[in-house]
């Protein structure tokens, strides 16, 4: 039940196209440390909860396989209605679906019953914060599944107090992280408290900032 309510969350905001949460830019996240992982071509990335990211484009700059899943359908024809791409549209079963076009390749469903396969690298920009606690371990244990063993994640989390503000986005703050992956190697890599990250906070939140973290399976 919690988990349909979530679904029913995510599927209002892209109907009501309360979408806050999109950026319309790269993530300069993402363009400042992804090559901190050493990424080739050849390697293929995962970016679950994709919506209509612009880092998918970026992805596929750099690699010949990049793979979105996301919930909402309405979100993953805006990204390619968007771009001007005609993807080739796959029916999977009565709950997923493919869109495929050149390096990029989307799956409309849940993340957690979508047919994936096992990938090199994955990018967490807006997933796991967009999780309510409950769902946190069942996602790591995904993403377990889906890492290939010596594959690496570039996760980037919040940090607030969380009586402070209603999320989502929530609050994740290390100890978390370790216990959630508490095989992989963590490695803290980044924390901008800039003045335009502070400008995304609520107001009434005394602090807030964005990790970056580097997570190595072994």
């Amino acid at each position: 039940m919690k988990e349909q309510q979530d679904h029913d969350f995510w599927h209002q905001k892209w109907a009501s196209n309360k979408i806050g949460f999109h950026q319309i830019e790269v993530n300069p996240h993402l363009e400042k440390h992804w090559f901190k992982i050493a990424p080739t071509k050849e390697q293929s990335v995962l970016v679950p909860l994709c919506g209509k990211s612009e880092d998918l484009i970026w992805l596929s700059r750099f690699h010949n396989n990049v793979i979105g899943c996301e919930l909402s359908d309405i979100a993953v024809k805006s990204f390619f209605a968007e771009h001007l791409y005609t993807p080739t549209v796959i029916t999977l079963d009565s709950s997923h679906s493919l869109y495929e076009f050149d390096e990029i390749s989307i799956y409309v469903g849940d993340i957690f019953t979508a047919p994936l396969t096992p990938v090199d690298r994955i990018y967490d920009r807006a997933a796991l914060i967009a999780l309510p606690e409950t769902l946190r371990i069942d996602y790591s244990k995904r993403m377990d599944q889906l890492l290939v063993s010596g594959g690496k994640m570039l996760l980037i989390t919040l940090s607030y107090p969380q009586h402070e503000k209603q999320g989502p986005p929530f609050s994740v703050e290390r100890q978390e992280i370790e216990r959630l992956f508490s095989d992989y190697t963590i490695t803290l890599i980044d924390s901008d408290e800039s003045e335009f990250v502070q400008q995304k906070a609520k107001s009434g939140v005394s602090r807030f900032s964005e990790q970056v973290w580097l997570l190595e399976k072994p």
